[in-house]
């Protein structure tokens, strides 16, 4: 148990005295080297936070948390199917058709993914609604051949509400002359924003009954999507209900599709956290150096207190002391000045890419197109605690071979 007295000569020796100068330098290093590695921590652990919450939040705004079909690859009659699930945990359903095709206006083509939704059932799966920039949903008439495009397909066709497009579809139509693809010209009604690239380059959305002409699906739909309370609940949600069904039907959970990436987004995470503790621990390395350093000069001051009676229990508790004071400062200001950069790293990152005319996050690169951040306490509290207890463990050594230093071989030269 550290003692007053301890504690009153071990604050004591942190404060720069005319011949310390050196010492109390190597000193504000190991303070400064925690600081920015418990900053630089906190920041990244953020950001990761961030990146796989908007990611999240982004992918399964738009993909099913449980997405039910027929083995044989269509669904018929999906309201009667509806009727049969009865979890309390499914708060939304709704059917749909997707295929394959590519969009055309004059010169410019594009390759996307066909949605054919019913825009009444819609809302409860997905949030395209509230993603809208131009037109809405109840605009997918049926027989009128509209399409609910992304912003970033509409940039690159130069298309905007009223615009009409051509669609190809990978299906073979016997004519006189041969094999030819099937196409037909559509209406633009609608067009959103869903801030991902991928589903904003690549998304066509119409009504569900324009699309099973198309496709050629008859009363038949793909499949039933479904929304879930819990979405982390979806797995086992997705095992009881194809139970439930029968044989004849699969469940397929948004964990299936898309969980490998969020599971590599939390290796990453973990990674990221053991790379930059090694800065901190490189920090308390600086820590060492000091006290052996104060150790070395203090010798005679240790022969003195020796002398007077102090044991060696005391002289390991005043150097404990003053090597624990560098790191909760530096623990503490790293702490501070990491929450504080986590919750303003969005709008820093914003001022910096106006400054430079630059994008440091592409929207085509990580699917995102701004820099989040989602500072969760677990992790400060795990940060501040590791660096104190490395900045502790960092004092143990010098600290013993201070209390080891014997009085006369200390005052022989002195």
């Amino acid at each position: 148990m550290i003692r007053p007295l301890e504690l009153f000569i071990g604050l004591r020796y942190t404060r720069a005295r005319k011949r310390s100068h050196f010492i109390s330098f190597i000193s504000l290093i190991s303070i400064l080297g925690i600081t920015l590695g418990i900053t630089a921590l906190i920041t990244i652990l953020s950001v990761m936070n961030g990146f796989g919450k908007e990611l999240r939040g982004h992918i399964l705004g738009v993909i099913s948390h449980v997405t039910i079909t027929e083995t044989s690859g269509t669904m018929h009659d999906w309201q009667a199917v509806a009727g049969r699930i009865k979890d309390p945990r499914v708060i939304g359903r709704a059917p749909y058709i997707v295929g394959q095709g590519m969009v055309s206006r004059g010169k410019a083509v594009s390759g996307v993914m066909v949605r054919g939704i019913a825009p009444a059932e819609e809302p409860q799966v997905s949030e395209f609604s509230s993603h809208m920039v131009e037109g809405n949903l109840d605009a997918l008439k049926p027989g009128e051949f509209g399409v609910v495009i992304g912003n970033v397909l509409a940039w690159k066709l130069d298309l905007t509400v009223g615009s009409p497009l051509s669609l190809i579809i990978p299906q073979a139509l016997v004519t006189p002359v041969g094999l030819m693809p099937r196409f037909k010209r559509f209406t633009v009604v609608g067009i959103f924003n869903v801030d991902m690239y991928e589903y904003d380059s690549g998304l066509v959305l119409m009504n569900i009954d324009d699309a099973a002409k198309l496709y050629q699906m008859g009363d038949r739909v793909t499949g039933m999507r479904l929304k879930l309370d819990d979405l982390d609940a979806a797995p086992k949600v997705s095992e009881v209900l194809a139970a439930g069904l029968g044989p004849n039907y699969m469940a397929r959970d948004w964990t299936r599709e898309h969980g490998n990436f969020f599971r590599a987004l939390k290796i990453e995470k973990i990674v990221m956290f053991v790379i930059m503790l090694l800065i901190v621990i490189v920090a308390m390395f600086n820590v060492v150096s000091t006290l052996v350093v104060v150790v070395t000069e203090k010798r005679a001051d240790i022969a003195i207190l020796r002398t007077l009676g102090s044991s060696p229990k005391t002289i390991l508790g005043i150097f404990l002391v003053h090597g624990s004071i560098v790191g909760i400062i530096g623990t503490l200001v790293g702490t501070v000045c990491g929450v504080l950069l986590a919750l303003n790293v969005e709008a820093i990152v914003q001022g910096i890419e106006h400054v430079f005319n630059t994008s440091f996050v592409p929207g085509d690169v990580y699917f995102i197109s701004k820099l989040p951040s989602d500072l969760r306490w677990t992790d400060v509290m795990l940060v501040s605690g590791s660096s104190l207890i490395l900045s502790l463990l960092s004092t143990v050594y010098p600290a013993w071979r201070a209390s080891k230093v014997q009085p006369a071989e200390a005052l022989r030269y002195e």
